[in-house]
């Protein structure tokens, strides 16, 4: 049996879908990252090679930690769902050099935070609160490149993918001016101040909330107008 060939009615249920899901994914995202987060820089707050052993004696931070770890990888398949949606709503107006920055950026991201993620709750499950020596040196070896891979790698991947997304928003007109200037500055700010900058991690799930939201909000006009 031959599939029914879609009706105008159809399409124009699939458009109005298409936004809904992408919002709702994008605020998904914004909050678990956001959580865990917080909860990481609540639990160790001084970051690696600052003392930061002691949260390791202390049973409330450690479960802290792990709740946080629980949470990321279900922040990632919100996000890989809110590309996902994202790209069916560009359709066949996208660019084909920003769409590739854009998919690119982001599943590297994805890839990073998991990485970040994975050699944290290793350090977690394996780190001797009464280790001395070489073995207190491999921890802070471990705490210092999960720190690296998540402030200089995944939140410099999530930098790009702003920068992209902003460009593919403003190019196809859905997206207005104050959220492409805001998309720069977050951008901006996880490029270069990510690493010295405590609690700036924050802006990207904060600016994929804004756009989530203005994605909920903006009622679909069910046509795109591609800025030249």
């Amino acid at each position: 049996m031959e599939p029914r060939p879609e009706t105008p009615s159809d399409a124009r249920r699939r458009a109005l879908r298409t936004p809904r899901a992408a919002g709702t994914a994008g605020v998904v995202f914004a909050l678990l990252l956001a959580a865990a987060i917080v909860m990481i820089r609540l639990a160790i707050p001084s970051g690696p090679g600052k003392g930061s052993g002691e949260w390791l004696t202390d049973p409330s931070r450690r479960r802290t930690v792990r709740t946080a770890l629980e949470l990321v990888p279900f922040a990632g398949i919100s996000f890989l769902w809110f590309m996902g949606v994202v790209r069916t709503r560009i359709g066949d107006a996208e660019d084909k050099f920003l769409a590739t920055v854009f998919l690119g950026s982001g599943l590297v991201f994805v890839a990073t935070l998991f990485g970040a993620a994975a050699a944290a709750g290793s350090l977690l499950a394996t780190a001797d609160t009464t280790a001395t020596g070489q073995e207190q040196q491999l921890w802070f070896f471990g705490g210092h490149f999960t720190y690296s891979l998540l402030t200089t790698y995944s939140m410099r991947m999530a930098a790009v993918f702003i920068f992209s997304t902003s460009a593919i928003g403003h190019r196809l007109g859905i997206m207005p001016r104050p959220l492409t200037v805001l998309g720069a500055l977050v951008g901006l700010t996880l490029l270069f101040a990510t690493s010295s900058l405590a609690w700036s991690e924050l802006s990207f799930p904060l600016w994929a909330l804004v756009v989530s939201i203005h994605i909920l909000v903006a009622a679909p006009t069910g046509s795109r107008h591609v800025r030249q």
